[in-house]
């Protein structure tokens, strides 16, 4: 079995014995593994990498790393979907964050996930990809966004407005910092924290909703994800920032671009102790009452 590693640059040395662990597990269960250069530079000095192998950056990683293990946060994940692209490989995020609605596993249960996933006690929960396209080619081969596409001013200007057309038809403008495009991944990230609806993976829309809207009566909508949306914004300034996950860029604003589906999705690795609703009672705090603690 081959299973790839990746994570980014890590500031706290507490977390060196749990990635350790990861490692050791691993090699336990008799996997291959591989390191993604990017993360093994990062371990340098504070791992010992020689027992692993490095994963060619030439090398298709389809037909061959079976799954892909990253340790993290969500911001890791969202990453490692740039580097998993269309390949349908699975993938299973090991928390070191804060939350951890995508990288679920905590770090205290690496031994026992580990287990599972060699194992294969798991389901495959796949998810759905938004795509920006633009005649500009924003963002080049990775215009694609598990969470959002956010449209949003820049710091120092005043509000944009940006005019949404839904399938060719006008839907609407708004007047505010921006607006979020989310897939029902993304909805518990930024849009769930300007008052976007939560969205169960299953429900096959996306949610669409304004940042700080000078309009009262402007609310989230949620569509189908058949939905082809065109974007184009008006400014004082010549320019805004547009975010495909955590890929930012700043664009013209005579530049209009489009965001729908992609045809392709994600494939998370769900142990199967865990569930989205038991996810989200957990990181959500659900049920729990701070009178009783």
């Amino acid at each position: 079995m081959n299973i790839a590693v990746y994570g980014r640059q890590f500031n706290d040395a507490s977390v060196f014995p749990f990635i350790r662990q990861v490692f050791e597990n691993l090699v336990m269960h008799q996997v291959n593994v591989y390191l993604h250069p990017q993360f093994a530079d990062t371990l340098k000095g504070n791992l010992d990498t020689a027992p692993y192998h490095i994963l060619d950056s030439n090398q298709p990683i389809k037909d061959f790393i079976d799954l892909f293990i990253t340790i993290g946060g969500d911001g890791t994940m969202l990453d490692m979907v740039t580097l998993i692209r269309d390949t349908g490989v699975p993938v299973i995020g090991i928390n070191f964050g804060r939350l951890g609605f995508l990288a679920s596993i905590n770090r205290n249960d690496i031994a026992a996930a580990i287990h599972a996933v060699v194992n294969k006690e798991y389901t495959i929960d796949s998810r759905e990809l938004l795509v920006i396209d633009s005649e500009q080619n924003l963002f080049g081969d990775n215009n694609f966004a598990l969470n959002d596409v956010t449209i949003h001013k820049r710091d120092d200007a005043a509000m944009i407005t940006t005019h949404v057309s839904l399938n060719g038809e006008f839907l609407n403008s708004y007047w505010g910092d921006g607006i979020i495009i989310s897939t029902s991944t993304g909805s518990t990230a930024y849009s769930l924290s300007c008052g976007g609806p939560i969205i169960f993976p299953q429900s096959n829309s996306i949610a669409l909703t304004p940042v700080a809207p000078h309009n009262l009566n402007v609310r989230p909508v949620i569509l189908p994800d058949t939905s082809e949306l065109s974007f184009e914004v008006e400014c004082r300034g010549t320019n805004y920032i547009v975010s495909c996950d955590s890929r930012t860029i700043i664009i013209d604003k005579s530049v209009p671009f489009k965001v729908y589906k992609a045809d392709f999705k994600l494939n998370l690795i769900r142990l199967n102790n865990e569930s989205y609703l038991s996810t989200l009672r957990k990181k959500l705090l659900w049920g729990l009452d701070a009178r009783n603690y």
